[in-house]
Formats: structure tokens, C-alpha cells, sequence
């Protein structure tokens, strides 16, 4: 694992990535499948995970960032979820019957590293489990938007924050985007650089079905519009056979 984040971005996770309507569908998903033992890959936070625990269901969250998991254990209700550092090969041994993947996290997973948190996954689950998560369609090219040279200035708990980020294709499927934060109050400076892989609908089902799942459903928005080609997000649903 390279350099995890700084525990200052980590304190605005939160802000700027809210709890909305992505959370309502997974926890939506969970109810209606009457989940009793979830996971949460690529928890970070733990902002979606710890809402997820309820009494009869088992939770675990899993992430490889130690800065994001120490915010989580220090929620109200983290104890309700067993959290664990890792990836996909750090996963307890289950069975689940739900994973969910939330925040684009099957983007920040480059081939072959996603291929084999797949079989990892269809390892912990049970037959006919469901796994949902959500991915941007390249088509839309949203990285074009990324690109913001002018800083913009905030307030946060560590004082003014200037920020300004730069995005570019370096490959079929591989978008590089760098994020820069300068702390005003100490003049120190954190780039965050992520490289981040988009798949298009086909290669999704191909690289599930060889795992072992089977495509269900492909939303193009949190509240199950059919993905016709043309959003900019697609919510994929599978079950394990």
C-alpha cells in the first residue's frame, strides 16, 4: 500500500461526501434483502458502515487506510461494526450476503488488483449473495470536470484551506487526478494523486461473470432509473452463483 492520507483530509471526508441518497439505497438494499452479515469494502470513514448495524445483522468495514479507519473507530456507534485494515485478502472469512462497494471504490482498484478482489469476494459470500456498488460510465468523461487550476479558499477545523486539482487520461480506462491542499496557517502543502480506472458496462459483467456473479441490475441513478447508456453513474447489482 502507498502513503495512506493525511489525517487533516481525512477530518473532511465527511464534509464532502455527505450522507445522501447513495447511502439510503445500500441501506435500502440491505433491508430489502434482508441482509444479516454485510461487509463494507473500501469503508473509509465508516460514515455509510456504521448506519448499516442494526440488532441480528453483523457489519464489517474494510479498508486499507489506517487514517480513514482510526476516524471510524472513534464514531459513537463503531462498535456495532467490526472494522478491519486490509483489502479484499484482509476480509474475515464470512459468509456475507451482502458486500457493497460505495464511493466509486471499484474505480480506485486498478486490473488485475480488481479481478482478484472479485474471487476474493466470491470466496466470503454465500450462493446468491449480493454484491452492489457504483462506477462512473466512461462515456461521460467526468474527469474533464476535474480539472480546477484557479484555488479556491475554505474555513476548516485546521485553519484556511486553499484548494486546486488537475485531472488527465493516461491510458484507455486511466484517468490521474491530483488534488492540492495548502494548509494556510502552517504553509504546508499535501497533493493527494489518484489513479483511477474506468470500466464501461460490458467489461464489468465480463470481469463479474468470470468471478462468479451474475449482473442483475444496472442503475443509471441512486433511484433505479434503468442505465441506458447516457448517465454518468452506473449502480451495479450481482448475485453470486
Amino acid at each position: 500500500m502507498g502513503a495512506d492520507y493525511d489525517p487533516r483530509i481525512v477530518d473532511l471526508y465527511d464534509e464532502d461526501n455527505p450522507d445522501g441518497p447513495d447511502h439510503d439505497y445500500y441501506r435500502a438494499l440491505a433491508d430489502e434483502h434482508g441482509a444479516q452479515a454485510v461487509l463494507d469494502l473500501g469503508c473509509g470513514t465508516g460514515i455509510l458502515t456504521v448506519t448499516l448495524a442494526q440488532p441480528g445483522r453483523n457489519v464489517v468495514g474494510v479498508d486499507p487506510s489506517a487514517a480513514m479507519l482510526a476516524y471510524a473507530r472513534r464514531r459513537p456507534e463503531a462498535d456495532a461494526v467490526t472494522w478491519v485494515e486490509g483489502d479484499s485478502g484482509a476480509v474475515p472469512a464470512g459468509p456475507f450476503d451482502l458486500v457493497v462497494m460505495t464511493g466509486n471504490v471499484a474505480q480506485h482498484i486498478p486490473d488485475p488488483a480488481w479481478d482478484r478482489t472479485l474471487r476474493d469476494l466470491r470466496r466470503v459470500v454465500m450462493d446468491d449473495a449480493v454484491l452492489a456498488f457504483e462506477s462512473r460510465n466512461p462515456a461521460a468523461r467526468a474527469w474533464l470536470g476535474w480539472n480546477q487550476p484557479e484555488p479556491t479558499v475554505r474555513e476548516t477545523p485546521h485553519g484556511p484551506l486553499r484548494e486546486w486539482s488537475e485531472a488527465a487520461e493516461i491510458g484507455r480506462g486511466q484517468v490521474v487526478l491530483r488534488a492540492h491542499n495548502h494548509f494556510e496557517a502552517t504553509s504546508e502543502s499535501v497533493i493527494e494523486e489518484l489513479v483511477l480506472t474506468f470500466r464501461d458496462r460490458e467489461t464489468l459483467t465480463a470481469q463479474l461473470t468470470a468471478a462468479g456473479f451474475e449482473v442483475t441490475a444496472v442503475w443509471g441513478d441512486w433511484y433505479r432509473t434503468p442505465f441506458d447508456g447516457s448517465q454518468p453513474l452506473m449502480v451495479v447489482e450481482a448475485r453470486a452463483r
